[in-house]
Formats: C-alpha cells, sequence, structure tokens
C-alpha cells in the first residue's frame, strides 16, 4: 500500500473497502486499518522496508556524493515544542546549554523557542533572551553546516519580538490547525479567524526577509473534534502555502495515527496538487506508531522530519498526548533504510542523555540509552 516501488503506491480503488476494520476507540474511531492475516512474507509493510532500503543501497543509485533524494533533513524541536510543556520550569541556562549542545550533532534546524503569552505557555517566557543570546552568540556547529534557529509566532505582538532591531529572528513559524474544536482550544478562534490573524504577520515577516514555516496540528484526529478529514488538512495546508510558508508540517498532536490514516492523508494531499517536497512530518509517539509512520512519509517522498530530542515534548491541549518521536530513534531508523541526515547519532544521544538528567525526566528514546550503554564507561552529563 505504501511501498517505495511506484506501482503499488498504485492500490486499487476499492481496497480500503476490502479489508477488515479496526475496533473503535472510545475517544475518536480508528479509520480501517490495512493489515489483514496474511503471512509476514506476504505483508506489505515488510515489503515496503525491504523496497526502500534496497532502493537507496542498490549499486545503481550508489554514487560518490548522497543523492540529493536520499539527504533528509531533521528539524529538532526539543527546545521549544519539548520543553514547552514542562511543569517545572526549566533555567534559561540549561535550554541555551541544550540548544548549543544540539548545535554540535549536524542539525541544520534548531527550533529554539515560542513568542507566546506567558500566561499561556509560562516555559517560553524566556525566549527574548535565547534569540538574544543566539544572535550575539552563534553556537559552534560542524564545518559547512549553517544551523538556523525559528521562533514560533502567533501574533503580530509576538512577530515584534522576534524582530528586534538588533537581534532578529532569521526564521520564524506560525500554528493553524486542522480541527474548529482544538483551534478554539488553543487558539481561542475559528480556523478562519486564525488565518486573518497570521495574515499580517506572514506579510510583514516575508517583507523583513524573514522566512516563515507553517504547522498544522490536529491532522489525523482530535480529542475536541473527533476523527479529521484529509480534505480539512489538504484546505489548511494549502492555504498556508498560498500565504507565503515556505514548507508546512503536519502534526499528528496526540499520536493517533497508524500508518493507514498516514498513507491516506499523503495520499490526499499529493493527490490535490500540494507539492511533498514542501511537506514535513511531525509525529507524536503516543501509542508507538511514530517511527513506522515516520516511514510511510517517507515512502510517500517526505524529506522532512520533525523530532525532539530524548522524546521530549507533549501537547498541554490535548490530554494523553506524550511526546515527539525521540531524535536518536530517528536519525537511527533514517540510516538504517539508507538515507543520510548529516547528523552524529552518537553526540545527539549524549545530548539525550544530558537533558533528560538536567530536567529530571525518564529519556523516552529507545536508541539513544542502548547507544550509550555500550560504552565501557558512562559518557559524561556535566
Amino acid at each position: 500500500m505504501f511501498c517505495a516501488s511506484r506501482h503499488i503506491f498504485k492500490r486499487a480503488a476499492t481496497s480500503a473497502a476490502a479489508v477488515s476494520s479496526s475496533p473503535t476507540s472510545p475517544v475518536f474511531p480508528l479509520r480501517p486499518s490495512f493489515f489483514s492475516p496474511r503471512a509476514l512474507s506476504q505483508s506489505r509493510l515488510f515489503a515496503s522496508v525491504k523496497d526502500l532500503y534496497y532502493y537507496n543501497n542498490s549499486p545503481k543509485y550508489s554514487t560518490s556524493s548522497p543523492n540529493p533524494s536520499d539527504f533528509v533533513k531533521i528539524v529538532e524541536v526539543g527546545p521549544r515544542d519539548g520543553l514547552q510543556n514542562e511543569k517545572t520550569i526549566v533555567p534559561l541556562e540549561t535550554k541555551i546549554s541544550l540548544i548549543e549542545r544540539l548545535s554540535t550533532t549536524g542539525l541544520r534546524v534548531i527550533e529554539a523557542g515560542s513568542f507566546v503569552a506567558p500566561k499561556w505557555v509560562p516555559q517560553m517566557a524566556d525566549s527574548t533572551s535565547i534569540l538574544t543570546h543566539l544572535s550575539r552568540s552563534p553556537p559552534p556547529a560542524p564545518k559547512d553546516v549553517s544551523v538556523s534557529y525559528p521562533f514560533l509566532v502567533p501574533n503580530l505582538k509576538g512577530l515584534e519580538s522576534a524582530l528586534t532591531p538588533s537581534n532578529p529572528a532569521s526564521e520564524i513559524s506560525i500554528f493553524a490547525s486542522a480541527s474548529e474544536g482544538f483551534s478554539q482550544k488553543n487558539l481561542n478562534c475559528s480556523i478562519d479567524e486564525s488565518f486573518k490573524r497570521f495574515a499580517p504577520v506572514v506579510q510583514q515577516a516575508l517583507a523583513s526577509g524573514v522566512k516563515v514555516r507553517g504547522y498544522v496540528s490536529m491532522v489525523i484526529a482530535c480529542p475536541y473534534s473527533g476523527e479529521t478529514p484529509p480534505e480539512k488538512v489538504v484546505e489548511v495546508t494549502k492555504r498556508l502555502l498560498d500565504m507565503g510558508c515556505y514548507e508546512v508540517s503536519l502534526g499528528d498532536t496526540t499520536g493517533v495515527g497508524n500508518p493507514y490514516s498516514i498513507d491516506v492523508l499523503m495520499k490526499a494531499l499529493v493527490d490535490a496538487g500540494v507539492p511533498v517536497e514542501k511537506l514535513a512530518c511531525h509525529f507524536h509517539d503516543t501509542y508507538g506508531q511514530a517511527i513506522v509512520n515516520c516511514m510511510v512519509g517517507l515512502a510517500n517522498g517526505v524529506r522532512v522530519f520533525d523530532s525532539s530530542v530524548a522524546g521530549l515534548g507533549g501537547c498541554p491541549y490535548a490530554k494523553g498526548a506524550t511526546g515527539n518521536v525521540a531524535t536518536e530513534d530517528l536519525v537511527y531508523f533514517l540510516h538504517s533504510v539508507g538515507m543520510t541526515t548529516g547528523v552524529d547519532l552518537e553526540k545527539v544521544s549524549e545530548v539525550g542523555a544530558w537533558i533528560s538528567k538536567a530536567i529530571g525526566r525518564k529519556n523516552n528514546s529507545k536508541v539513544g540509552p542502548a547507544l550509550l550503554a555500550k560504552r565501557p564507561d558512562e559518557p559524561n552529563a556535566s
């Protein structure tokens, strides 16, 4: 169904009706699962992983320099999306140290903060100080790696903070919802009203030479409005792109997506004419599906994924939503299927171990602790 081979992408229109339905959740009804009780050797999921791996590693496609389609950009959201829901305020020094450590790993995009009202997200109240520090003392990065540090901006007031004359941000993000219920809960306005707020923000940012990235939340289902129709995600995504966003990140905010629902969404977007090169995927791992959902996005042509070191994160307006897919786990997966990221897995694992200890929480990465446990001595967490 979502195999890397193009002919398997083109599934029959009746295939969805032929499969069995999944149980209905008390929170939201899951879409029918495409998994049927057949042998593993006949599994489309199993075939897609093999096809994707061999496609990227066959001599036909191997060159001295990586094929551009083999490169995946990882957007590290730990310092913002990962920390914003922590109940105990993380010290400014810790946040800055986290960003600086991440900058040494080969990551090219690190979301650094958010200019939202401190009343609603107190954890982000020191974003101005973070922006000032990054502008005056850019963190060291590996040779030939340029790192950008976007900030989330909800309105014109936030944009003013991001575009201070002495230390302006080079990139901002805006966030819309594909769910009316979540838009009211998170932004206190309807989807249409949110776009009226975004319009002057994007216009002014672009006029100032600042890049704008868009987020769409609740792309699969919402705890307030139920399942999100794919056509609604298509509509919101197109509006963000038409407004001037260079890229739109699709957020499975509650982590309820499964391979089938993600594949259906990707097909809906591509069939509607949305360029896949302008899409990113932002998966939470609430039900343990984030990595396999990343594989579905990858097989559909997505080459940008959001992740959070040590799996930090959660959503304050979506009860039960846990952290983003761990950066360590995503890098390990991408490298294992022949993709390149430019990220040093061991270094990012060290950062994951450090920040988990620094804020006193469990490291939700599977790969990071396993990799570091193979060392003869425990890494220095200072």
